[in-house]
């Protein structure tokens, strides 16, 4: 099993997570998104993945693009630490929280909008935090209310699933940001528990093999 990715993607951080998490054995293939005017769309790439976007799974003859799709995927087909509740209303519910994560949250603050937002609308570098913080609390106050009921360990009682990969993974990036994250104690702890966790040690940013 292959990954293509970048150590700093927050889509292909998830799929690290899942990875560990899982148990599955797989090649790390370096995706650069920065250098050579980002790696990500030269034809090499763009064939595999039309969206130009990090990550890419390919399993034997199979790929498939999108972190969530691809986590699904892994837990569809191994068995190892159901990262989603086999019950309809609870997977639904885990899967929402992912959702609103990666859907509401993340693309806002993508490399590819920061790019569009410095090169084409030639914001300031003041205004583009301005951005990335509002937008990032607004969905992280959304989400803090959210794990006041469902919350243990994790977000979801004391089992670990797609929903906390989310969550490390947008958090890792609001951190990087700069973000104040002090007005989010259960957000916080749910984190700390996570990164104490030997998956989440193994697939952090900083100790992935193309890190800088």
């Amino acid at each position: 099993m292959k990954l293509y990715g970048y150590w700093r993607s927050t889509a292909a951080y998830r799929v690290r997570i899942a990875l560990h998490l899982k148990g599955i054995a797989f090649e790390s293939i370096s995706v650069h998104l920065v250098k050579n005017g980002g790696e990500q769309h030269h034809n090499t790439y763009s064939e595999l993945n039309p969206n130009h976007l990090v990550p890419t799974l390919v399993d034997g003859d199979f790929s498939l693009n999108q972190s969530l799709a691809i986590i699904d995927y892994l837990d569809q087909t191994n068995s190892e630490n159901y990262l989603y509740p086999k019950e309809a209303k609870s997977r639904a519910k885990v899967h929402a929280l992912a959702l609103d994560i990666a859907c509401e949250i993340h693309p806002l603050n993508n490399l590819r909008v920061q790019q569009y937002l410095t090169n084409s609308l030639n914001i300031t570098e003041e205004a583009k935090q301005l951005w990335v913080e509002y937008w990032m609390n607004v969905g992280f106050i959304a989400i803090e209310k959210q794990l006041a009921s469902s919350a243990g360990q994790f977000c979801f009682a004391n089992t670990v699933s797609v929903a906390d990969i989310c969550l490390v993974a947008q958090v890792y990036n609001a951190h990087r940001f700069n973000v104040d994250m002090s007005a989010y104690p259960i957000i916080n702890k749910i984190v700390k528990n996570c990164n104490e966790l030997p998956a989440f040690i193994n697939a952090l940013p900083e100790n992935q093999s193309d890190a800088q």
